[in-house]
């Protein structure tokens, strides 16, 4: 109910772009599935979502685009659909773009 809470709060002003860190982290599993229907209803709405989250399932069910951050920067954007949690791992590890992103 707390993480409701601050969605809600966080939500009052109008926001077009929400920021968001570890969302689901020590809530429970009804809870977890009651953010991630209003994630999806905020992003259906219009309202962009930034997410960093360390549950890879999360990061792919939830997202269109994943950044994947190396050595402390932004080293590529991929997109979510098709992505495995094997192959986002790998991206995290292993350098497998062709140019970083400025």
């Amino acid at each position: 109910n707390q993480q409701k809470v601050l969605f809600a709060r966080a939500l009052g002003g109008g926001p077009r772009v929400l920021l968001l860190d570890e969302p689901t982290r020590g809530v429970d599993i009804s809870a977890r599935y009651e953010l991630y229907r209003l994630i999806r209803q905020m992003t259906a709405e219009g309202l962009a979502v930034v997410m960093a989250s360390s549950d890879l399932p999360e990061l792919i069910g939830l997202s269109d685009r994943i950044g994947v951050m190396r050595g402390g920067a932004l080293a590529e954007i991929v997109p979510a659909e098709g992505l495995t949690e094997a192959g986002l791992l790998a991206r995290f590890y292993h350098d497998t773009s062709k140019e970083r992103v400025a």
